[in-house]
């Protein structure tokens, strides 16, 4: 009579090598590289279904342009955004401030009902300067290389829909960059400015380490674990109680409101989640000359950063930390080219996160958790990747809301993750 055997695995001669099929994956339709050399030069390469192949060669330049003119450029776009449409007050006639219009994109995440006039000049000015960003100052020059390698950058982000990877030492806030079009002027309709924008036009993600990850694929589950890490401050008068209860549908959901409680958690060989979401306050600290990097608090105040990461989890390169993150903490505090807003992402995913999105600005709180909304339900659904997810929610918002905040929230790798689930797990 047949019976089932009990087997026991006690050793793994492959030494892990049978994972690596997992790594494979479609092929961005855009990969565009920019490899910081020596002596300060900065090297552009550019691959993909959408551009023409070369004959004998492949499309490379190397940029006239500085890494720091580049961070300083990135920083005063980010700076730009903040000034001239989150902080943005209208006046009256005599330049005072209108009392039942305090910052009105900031304030509320719907904008349908703000005067066009003034929304379509906002993002006519946020338009120009990621157009200036990428093709006055990552991509200048009049050499002829350099010239047909912006032609031919700019031919294939003008088209809709690609996946896109910059794969970049440089990192910059992609989607918030735009395609150059010498026709469109601040008369444009908003839509035909939002749809200049590489957020709008595209699935964006970047990457810059090889071999981010090579241990071993994803294990789907009935029931995902998932964890809120927050200040339970923050966002009082928005919908985080929301997003708080959609974490836990058909889930396990794991709260943690102190910088103790990531410590312990992290610390742990066993750390199991598939999302992590972090909603809280975030600011730039450090010491010059070193660059100021990216840290994040809960309630006790206490920093939270990506020298912590590694800390905690150097010695569990191999376990199974394997989450999207969603980190939704300001980028505030320095604006400048002295600061790394990618340190903390950076960390996350060297250790293993699948990925990590989150807003390149200071984010208005009424729209952050409105974002969260959206893409939590969505991710937890299993039914799209990360990087279609925050596709169309930049083109909802924008359609919706006449909000380009939307733009403004980035993917570090990860933009085809997607939460696996088990069959007949809890939808």
């Amino acid at each position: 009579m047949p019976r089932t055997l009990t087997t026991r695995v006690v050793q793994d001669p492959s030494d892990g090598f049978r994972f690596l099929p997992h790594l494979e994956t479609k092929p961005p339709d855009l990969r565009v590289s920019f490899d910081l050399l020596g002596g300060g030069r900065i090297r552009a390469r550019m691959s993909g279904a959408s551009v023409p192949a070369l004959q004998g060669t492949e499309h490379k330049t190397d940029l006239s342009v500085r890494p720091d003119e580049v961070h300083s450029a990135a920083a005063r776009l980010c700076a730009r955004w903040k000034e001239m449409f989150v902080d943005f007050q209208p006046v009256d006639d005599q330049g005072r401030t209108l009392r039942d219009r305090r910052r009105p994109y900031a304030t509320v995440a719907d904008l349908s009902a703000e005067p066009e006039d003034e929304l379509r000049r906002a993002v006519a000015h946020l338009a120009r300067g990621g157009e200036s960003l990428l093709f006055d100052v990552l991509l200048r020059g009049d050499d002829a290389c350099t010239e047909t390698f912006r032609t031919c950058l700019r031919s294939a982000l003008s088209r809709e829909g690609l996946r896109v990877r910059f794969d970049s030492d440089l990192h910059l806030p992609w989607p918030m960059l735009c395609v150059a079009d010498d026709s469109t002027t601040s008369a444009a309709p908003l839509n035909v400015l939002f749809a200049r924008f590489l957020g709008h036009r595209h699935q964006i993600e970047h990457t810059g380490d090889a071999y981010a990850w090579i241990g071993p694929p994803r294990t789907a589950s009935q029931r995902p674990t998932v964890s809120l890490n927050h200040d339970v401050r923050v966002g009082r008068t928005t919908r985080a109680d929301e997003v708080a209860k959609a974490l836990t549908e058909g889930t396990t959901c794991i709260v943690r409101t102190t910088y103790e409680d990531l410590v312990r958690d992290f610390g742990t060989p066993d750390l199991d989640e598939q999302l992590m979401y972090f909603w809280c306050h975030g600011e730039f600290i450090g010491n010059a000359p070193e660059p100021h990097i990216l840290a994040i608090r809960l309630t006790d105040g206490i920093p939270f950063d990506g020298h912590t990461v590694r800390e905690l989890r150097a010695d569990h390169r191999h376990g199974c930390f394997r989450p999207l993150v969603l980190l939704n903490a300001c980028h505030a505090g320095v604006s400048g080219a002295s600061t790394d807003r990618a340190f903390l992402g950076r960390m996350l995913v060297e250790h293993g996160a699948q990925g990590v999105i989150g807003p390149q600005i200071s984010m208005p709180q009424a729209f952050a958790a409105e974002y969260a909304l959206e893409f939590i339900t969505r991710y937890l659904r299993g039914e799209a990747t990360a990087g279609q997810i925050a596709y169309e929610l930049a083109r909802h918002f924008a359609a919706r809301y006449r909000n380009p905040l939307g733009f403004a929230y980035a993917l570090h790798c990860g933009m085809d993750a997607s939460l696996e689930r088990t069959s007949g797990g809890e939808t």
